[in-house]
């Protein structure tokens, strides 16, 4: 049986779902292998150790992201940070959110959690919102999510002219920048959002933990129960070697941010210029597009036909969100873009990470057109 490298993707695959994890990162796994035993909460030796190291790593995050450590509360991933965001935002008015957002933020419409209290705010052919509709909704808004960077799509949203429109209606303003961190230049004062939530897995950083920056000054109310750990926003027993492989990782993101950066676009536009070529595919763009992701919907073929047929090659790709993979139905950010059902479960997503090389692109490229001729063959 072949072994994985530590820190490395099969050698035999070439990975292209950075969007829904990254592999772990070296600087994460050594950072993670230091910590102490002990609960950082205890006032023994061992937990005070464990209290510093856990509040160094809040420290290094927040001064990465250019905030106080303060505005820092960890929690187990993306997902917990959009909930405690709008559900913690809501009191007695209601939440608008975007119609292409994550399921985590999206999944809030359900009438077991915020049910009717949650509008939902349309898109445009592109995927974009527009901060002008903001004000024509609910005049009884506490909170607007809107996410930066679309995890299907790679769309960027306009964050701050949405932050703008939902100070003017009297909301707070929550971003989903999961996938925006690393990946485009995360600016949280410059955007005037007042939450905004990350995730450690999709930067290299270990599974299990995320990050909700909540403004000085803005009040969450508690979503859970518990010891009232983190100021009473999020309680529970707080994970310090998770919290050390974060920083780790999101200090080497930050590093090689321009260097990366300047890869995947010229990956991108190779990819892209290919597609172009080809009669039955089109890329699903927008105005601002994370260089990392690309989109495409491919006329006659089904995603997950896609996928089934590159995984064979030793390609590893996604049908739209990962959080619908193995679903084989039409994609809901596709949807609210107003494609029809055909168009919708079409879709292909291509998601570079700083462990792709140029030889993964080139394979990526000889194996595309037979993957496609297949998969428009079999629908």
């Amino acid at each position: 049986m072949s072994q994985l490298k530590p820190g490395s993707v099969h050698h035999d695959r070439a990975y292209f779902d950075h969007a829904a994890t990254s592999p772990l990162r070296r600087e994460a796994r050594e950072a993670m292998a230091c910590t102490v035993p002990g609960n950082p909460g205890a006032i023994h030796g061992s937990g005070r150790a464990a209290r510093a190291l856990l509040e160094d790593a809040r420290e290094e995050i927040a001064s990465l992201l250019g905030v106080g450590p303060l505005e820092i509360v960890f929690t187990s991933g993306g997902t917990e940070s959009d909930m405690l965001a709008v559900m913690g935002a809501v009191r007695d008015g209601h939440a608008l959110v975007s119609a292409v957002e994550h399921p985590a933020v999206g999944g809030l419409v359900s009438p077991w959690l915020l049910g009717k209290r949650c509008e939902l705010l349309p898109v445009n052919h592109a995927g974009l919102v527009d901060p002008d509709e903001v004000g024509g909704h609910s005049s009884n808004l506490d909170v607007v999510s809107v996410m930066a960077v679309n995890n299907e799509t790679g769309a960027c949203q306009p964050v701050s002219r949405v932050a703008e429109a939902a100070h003017q209606a009297g909301a707070l303003m929550h971003t989903d920048a999961v996938q925006a961190l690393g990946h485009i230049p995360v600016d949280l004062d410059g955007w005037g959002v007042d939450l905004a939530s990350f995730s450690a897995h999709k930067i290299g950083g270990p599974v299990g933990i995320g990050a909700l920056w909540v403004k000085r000054g803005v009040e969450l109310r508690p979503v859970s129960p518990g010891g009232g750990q983190q100021y009473g926003m999020r309680s529970g027993t707080q994970p310090v070697a998770l919290a050390c492989g974060f920083a780790a990782a999101l200090r080497a993101c930050v590093d090689e941010f321009d260097t990366m950066t300047a890869r995947w676009q010229s990956w991108r536009r190779r990819v892209i210029a290919w597609c172009r070529q080809q009669p039955e595919v089109t890329v699903d763009d927008a105005p601002m597009t994370s260089p990392s992701i690309i989109h495409l919907s491919v006329a006659g073929a089904r995603g997950t036909d896609l996928v089934m047929l590159a995984d064979r090659d030793g390609i590893d790709l996604s049908a739209g969100s990962a959080c619908h993979a193995g679903v084989s139905r039409p994609s809901p950010t596709m949807l609210a873009m107003g494609r029809d059902d055909d168009a919708a479960s079409s879709g292909l997503r291509i998601s570079m990470g700083y462990t792709t090389t140029d030889v993964d692109i080139d394979r990526l490229l000889v194996t595309l057109p037979a993957t496609i001729r297949k998969a428009s063959g079999a629908r």
